[in-house]
């Protein structure tokens, strides 16, 4: 049987809904890492399924570098002005803002593959699928620009 306390640590590691999360233990049998491998598939799924929707809200997040002298602005995309708001979506714009200034990634296509500076074993593609399975929408980056003195 799933304990609530098993869901709840599996919700505040994931930040997974409630019923994924339970859902996710189920189907490991309480084993907490297979969970978590559930929960990530589930997540992908969720992504594949929003492929096809607008984006035409977001923001733009710039980064400056200790020292000015790299600087990154991002236009991070996705469907409403609510997601836009959250603290998810504003961590995924900073956190890209800040790969594109220290990777320096030439387009789109060449980011979404880079592993995140923070966490080798994540790309870009896996940070963004990870709040757009949490938050139920499509999150993109729509484009980018990487800024350094002298160049």
């Amino acid at each position: 049987m799933t304990k609530a306390k098993d869901i709840a640590a599996l919700r505040n590691e994931t930040g997974a809904g409630v019923m994924d999360c339970k859902e996710a233990l189920i189907k490991a049998n309480g084993n907490k890492e297979k969970a978590l491998e559930i929960l990530k598939t589930m997540g992908k799924d969720k992504a594949k399924k929003r492929q096809d929707q607008m984006t035409k809200q977001g923001l733009i997040e710039a980064y400056v570098h200790k020292g000015s002298r790299i600087g990154a602005i991002v236009e991070v995309a996705c469907e409403t002005d609510f997601v836009a708001r959250t603290l998810d979506f504003k961590k995924l714009a900073h956190n890209i803002a800040m790969q594109v200034a220290s990777m320096d990634a030439k387009d789109v296509k060449e980011l979404l593959s880079q592993p995140f500076i923070f966490d080798e074993k994540k790309t870009i593609g896996d940070l963004i699928e990870e709040v757009t399975a949490k938050t139920g929408e499509k999150c993109e980056i729509k484009r980018f620009e990487r800024f350094e003195v002298g160049e």
